[in-house]
């Protein structure tokens, strides 16, 4: 509308320039009525050319836009909670600001110029950005540069060097109290104490890793070591790793090109062993935990009693049917006794660890999807449920922490739709569930200190980003950062969510993007975007209904996208997600299928002209749909697909479908190897050669089948490439992907 305007105001602005330019030629000529209907022309044809050019102005995409942060919603950077107040922090130009959550007063505290001096002054390296900071005391943050770790104390202007690591340090732990730094080093494990370092563990053995990721990031693993409340103990995963097979990765960079070798445990095949050390920094000595003689198990969510002296564990079989919730004598490694079970005939899949309660620390809250959805429980020590907190058919996303007094506790779920996420609280005495957000759509929070206040970032369908302060009652404090919409001078098409009904009568969330200027008397091609798999939701109600900046792209390259998340995908609960279990590839692509079938309704589908497009488990779905559905689509473009998952990883792929020697069928059926005559359509298949998600025999299995078949398919490699292509690598990907379709579709 802006644009139209100021088009308005141009002709407007153009009349009265030849309004007064007449009455001037009205006065000063006898032959003045020629001149007036030159005049009048020539104002028609500047309106006329004035309203054209404001219209044109509307901007189009290209693949470059990718990496055109201006696109992007606007972000607060580093925004957070400063220690144990109610104010909070965030970097902007370079420079850190201090707010208050009740006012709207802003403080610049540090810029980096002054901190650049003080790192002049250690004789050290400066800064080119502000760093990424640690509030540690309510004055002084904590930040590291090329592995020297700093604190800075904002009060008396102090910058202390704490510590200096070894610049292969990786894995890095900051305590918060002492300020001791776990990190490793190689294979093995270290601790900085008041900048001495102690070596933890010394296996010789490379096939052994310390104070690593374990079970390959599975079960909401993301670190390898765990500080006590305290700082006194440090508990660390060792992973063996030795009796799993290598698999080789080829690395082109060098004169004669070498082999990578990463171990990779496929379904059915030795797994890795893990045990947890727990290592005193007083005493120096390690203890390894009892848990069990069972070596093939996944031990999971880590948690340490408030008080230092236990340690809580979610232990799995391999099976992935039955969890144990067990603890540990963090002094001795004892196995103390099993809390509750979880037990499931289909998996079991603990994600988070034990919250406990301030006031009461033989209290805690526990996720679980026993009911059919994830939900919040209230257990003791002792094992006893005290009660169930949540309830319903929607899923809690997040849990935020209680208020100062333990009566409540605050999350996020989807109760309100399964394509939104709010805050809510839930009295732990009453049970009951108050919702605290208010604007529609997908919301993240983070709670204050003393629980008064949260930092409340969303994001809708018309909201690209929108940072708010909000009282832990839902009331409006103050806005951080308003909306912006940064691509307002852009002309995208329309794009809408709707729902259709599965064979069961379930429904399925739906998105279409169609192309600007759409003409519903025309025939528009299509592409299907796919993911299809467990863990991952497409379609939200937030910024662009979840979509990137390519898919509007290549709507406006003139197709309509489109997307449907199939039963399996994340946030529908526990039923709709284990209708895949043991049997991969079928109910999603029924799923998917009855989303072409809408499609094929619809008078500007050109039902010729069909395409898919995925990644990784939307690579196995675009295949999936092409060979078995041989007739109705034109193109697919498959990156990094999974073809036969007895070449997938033990963790994931037994979780849903067992092992390949406990169920051969449904790998048979999901072995896309075994439908390679039926490909009827153009395909591109995609691979990162140092993929080590989906490795490299997945895809060249099929291109090998293809060759044995008579098959035609199209192939391209990234070498020295991991699962996805990022960043300036990923415009080449992008118009690749384009090129494709643009080149077979179109």
């Amino acid at each position: 509308m802006q644009l139209l305007h100021s088009g308005q105001l141009i002709i407007f602005y153009t009349f009265v320039f030849a309004k007064i330019l007449n009455i001037y030629l009205t006065n000063k000529h006898r032959n003045y009525k020629k001149m007036k209907l030159f005049i009048r022309s020539l104002t028609l044809s500047l309106a006329l050319l004035f309203t054209f050019t404001c219209i044109a102005q509307k901007k189009y995409l290209s693949v470059e836009d990718y990496m055109n942060m201006e696109l992007y919603p606007a972000y607060m950077s580093q925004l957070k909670w400063i220690y144990e107040s109610n104010n909070f922090s965030y970097v902007k130009n370079n420079c850190l600001i201090k707010g208050k959550a009740t006012t709207e007063n802003r403080d610049t505290i540090l810029r980096i110029k002054e901190l650049n001096n003080k790192l002049l002054s250690l004789k050290n390296d400066t800064l080119r950005y502000f760093p990424s900071i640690k509030w540690i005391k309510d004055m002084t943050i904590m930040f590291s540069d090329k592995n020297q770790f700093y604190t800075y104390n904002l009060k008396t202007k102090e910058l202390r060097l704490v510590v200096k690591l070894d610049k292969n340090a990786k894995n890095t732990d900051i305590e918060p109290n002492k300020l001791s730094i776990a990190y490793t080093t190689g294979n093995n494990l270290y601790v900085s104490v008041k900048g001495t370092d102690i070596t933890v563990t010394n296996d010789k053995d490379k096939g052994i890793k310390n104070g690593q990721v374990v079970h390959r990031n599975e079960f909401g693993i993301t670190k390898g070591t765990f500080w006590s409340p305290k700082g006194n103990l440090l508990a660390f995963y060792r992973k063996d790793e030795t009796m799993v097979t290598n698999f080789p990765l080829l690395d082109i960079k060098p004169r004669v090109a070498k082999v990578k070798n990463t171990k990779y445990p496929m379904a059915g095949m030795k797994s890795h062993h893990v045990t947890l050390g727990v290592f005193n920094i007083l005493t120096k000595e390690t203890v390894f935990l009892k848990t069990g003689e069972d070596a093939e198990q996944y031990l999971t969510n880590i948690s340490w009693s408030p008080d230092e002296k236990y340690i809580f564990i979610a232990v799995l079989n391999r099976g992935q049917n039955l969890m144990k919730l067990n603890q540990y004598d963090a002094c001795t490694g004892d196995f103390v006794k099993t809390l509750f079970k979880e037990e499931n005939d289909k998996y079991v899949e603990p994600e988070h660890g034990l919250y406990f309660l301030k006031t009461k620390p033989d209290e805690f809250v526990w996720f679980s999807k026993r009911d059919g959805y994830n939900h919040l429980y209230l257990y003791n020590t002792q094992g006893n449920l005290i009660k169930q907190l949540t309830k319903g058919i929607w899923d809690v996303t997040d849990f935020l922490g209680f208020d100062k007094s333990d009566k409540k506790a605050f999350f996020v779920s989807t109760k309100q739709s399964p394509v939104e996420q709010h805050i809510y609280s839930v009295d732990l005495k009453t049970g009951k569930i108050t919702k605290i957000s208010s604007v529609k759509g997908t919301h993240r929070a983070k709670l204050s200190y003393d629980s008064e206040y949260l930092i409340d970032l969303y994001t809708s369908t018309t909201i690209s980003s929108e940072y708010t302060i909000i009282t832990s009652k839902g009331k409006l404090i103050q806005t951080l950062l308003k909306n912006e919409n940064p691509l307002k001078d852009y002309n995208l098409g329309e794009t809408s969510v709707f729902t259709i009904k599965s064979d069961d009568n379930t429904s399925l969330y739906c998105r279409m993007i169609k192309p600007p200027d759409f003409d519903a008397h025309k025939k528009y091609p299509v592409i299907i975007y796919v993911y299809g798999g467990p863990h991952v939701q497409l379609i939200t109600d937030s910024w662009l209904s979840g979509t990137g900046l390519f898919l509007q792209y290549m709507a406006q390259k003139g197709y309509i996208i489109f997307t449907l998340d199939n039963r399996g995908s994340a946030n529908r609960g526990l039923d709709f997600e284990q209708k895949v279990f043991r049997n991969f590839g079928a109910i999603e692509e029924k799923d998917q299928m009855k989303g072409v079938e809408y499609l094929k309704k619809l008078n500007f589908v050109d039902t010729t002209r069909i395409g898919v497009h995925g990644w990784s488990f939307g690579g196995f779905m675009t295949i999936s749909m092409l060979v078995k559905n041989p007739d109705v689509f034109k193109v697919g473009v498959a990156g990094g697909p999974v073809i036969d998952w007895k070449y997938y990883e033990v963790m994931y792929g037994e979780r849903y479908m067992d092992t390949p020697q406990e169920n051969p069928e449904g790998y048979k059926k999901a072995n896309l190897l075994n439908y390679v005559d039926s490909l009827n359509s153009k395909l591109l298949i995609i691979q990162g050669l140092m993929d080590s998600t989906v490795v490299s025999q997945h895809s060249l299995s099929f291109i090998e089948k293809c060759i044995k078949d008579d098959v035609q398919v199209d192939y391209f490699v990234y070498p020295c490439r991991p699962h996805n292509v990022r960043g300036k690598d990923r415009i080449h990907l992008l118009r690749k992907i384009f090129m494709y379709f643009d080149d077979y579709l179109k």
